[in-house]
């Protein structure tokens, strides 16, 4: 039986997305709390305080994981980190389909909902696929 090859990009290229994903986790989450704040983005509500909790969690624990892989990031802890990060992002999206802090104008809504909605069902198979190799990774490191 053939045994399947699993390739990952190089350890020094997977560091620099990491080191990219925190940079941009952390300017975001800067741009949105201080400066320039999300009071200055017109299109926005003051119910945006209303979901800015979740999606500030979002920004934090990618942040957080991403800090964890430059140090460390064998398949199970990442495979771990992304659902947990995932999840996070998926509670932050249905707040925000809840409160809906937007004031677009009547022909961008039904788009903002649409795009809200494929976050929704897209975070939905990135936790699943994450749990799979989550899971088969366990199984392979029970084998070994």
């Amino acid at each position: 039986m053939l045994k399947q090859i699993e390739r990952r990009p190089s350890r020094a290229s997977r560091r620099t997305g990491y080191v990219f994903a925190v940079m941009f986790n952390a300017v975001a989450l800067y741009a949105i709390l201080v400066w320039p704040g999300w009071q200055q983005v017109p299109f926005l509500t003051s119910d945006t305080e209303q979901v800015l909790g979740w999606v500030s969690a979002t920004l934090i624990a990618g942040l957080a994981v991403n800090v964890v892989y430059l140090l460390t990031d064998p398949r199970w802890l990442k495979s771990l980190g992304d659902l947990t990060v995932t999840g996070v992002g998926l509670v932050a999206i249905i707040r925000v389909w809840q409160v809906f802090p937007f004031d677009f104008g009547d022909p961008w809504v039904p788009l903002a909902r649409i795009a809200l909605a494929i976050g929704f069902f897209g975070s939905i198979a990135a936790m699943i696929v994450q749990l799979v190799v989550l899971v088969a990774d366990g199984s392979r490191a029970r084998r070994r």
